[in-house]
């Protein structure tokens, strides 16, 4: 199996992803240096994660560039990259693929121009877009046959697979409501409560209406089904399960894996997607996850208008 070299470019504030997604692939890192990284939630999950589950065969993150020269010296050292690059053009002819590791949708579509137009894969962290005409770039791109893939981590949680079969029926019947909420920001981490769920509800949302503001958004989702979906991603939230509520009970979503696991299983599924080409799910339903996002967005700037998802991107 030749070895896909990747290259990792990052980051922003808040988000430590170069650190922990590079140990993740390689496999291995440097416990004192990755100490100093400023992120004590990604020292605790890599410090706990047994020396079996480390690495992802037939991958490895060799080069690295954040806008701030000095962070990509500190990755470097914790994440053991051998090669760090002056500006991100300079991975091109150096890796065969590279991962954004960067949480602001609006930079995206400049930061991924340099490698669509070099023709390299790119994995591309949620959310893609964050805005109608940087969505319909990504969509034009793709459609040109571009390799362009984008995911929340919560899509790849293990203990949630029971919850996306038919079975669940058995527990909920017919789902009529369902809730599941986040701290941060909507922008940021509003996808993650949005791709925990999708899968279950299926695609077919119709309209969202957020009410909040910016620090506390409080967003009603309706789905085609008749289900209706209450996310409230506030800053300083701590949140409890998600609740799936139907027509004969209530299931919470009950989540055994370490952060650890469900981050690999996400890059597992990049690693393939570079390596064969074939999507792990239809880019349509980033398509209508991204729609939902802007929605939320849009909804809020209107004082809580209901958004319709069929009026994005017309």
């Amino acid at each position: 199996m030749k070895e896909i070299k990747i290259g990792i470019i990052g980051m922003t504030e808040g988000n430590g992803h170069p650190y922990s997604w590079s140990a993740i692939i390689n496999g291995n890192y440097n416990q004192d240096e990755m100490k100093k990284c400023g992120y004590q939630v990604i020292v605790d999950y890599l410090l706990k994660e047994p020396k079996e589950n480390w690495g992802i065969p037939g991958a490895r993150v060799t080069h690295v560039y954040t806008d701030d020269p000095a962070d990509a010296v500190k990755v470097s050292r914790a994440s053991l990259i051998p090669n760090i690059v002056d500006k991100p053009e300079d991975l091109i002819g150096n890796v065969d693929a590279v991962i954004i590791a960067t949480d602001i949708g609006s930079q995206h579509v400049e930061r991924a121009r340099p490698f669509i137009e070099a023709g390299l894969p790119l994995f591309i962290d949620k959310p893609l877009a964050d805005n109608e005409k940087d969505l319909k770039i990504f969509i034009d791109w793709v459609n040109e046959g571009k390799k362009i893939l984008s995911s929340s981590a919560m899509r790849y949680v293990p203990s949630y697979e029971k919850y996306k079969t038919s079975e669940l029926k058995n527990f909920v019947g017919e789902i009529r409501f369902v809730n599941v909420n986040s701290p941060k920001k909507w922008e940021t981490y509003g996808i993650h409560a949005l791709e925990t769920v999708y899968q279950i509800l299926k695609p077919g949302f119709t309209s969202v209406r957020n009410t909040g503001t910016y620090e506390k958004n409080i967003v009603h989702i309706k789905h085609s089904s008749g289900a209706d979906l209450i996310i409230a991603v506030i800053y300083d939230m701590f949140c409890e399960k998600p609740i799936i509520c139907g027509t004969k009970g209530c299931e919470y979503l009950n989540n055994t894996d370490t952060t650890y696991i469900i981050f690999k299983e996400q890059l597992e599924a990049a690693v393939e997607y570079f390596r064969t080409g074939e999507r792990p799910f239809p880019f349509e339903e980033t398509i209508e996850l991204m729609k939902l996002v802007i929605a939320g967005i849009k909804s809020r700037e209107q004082n809580g208008n209901e958004i319709f998802l069929k009026d994005i991107l017309i």
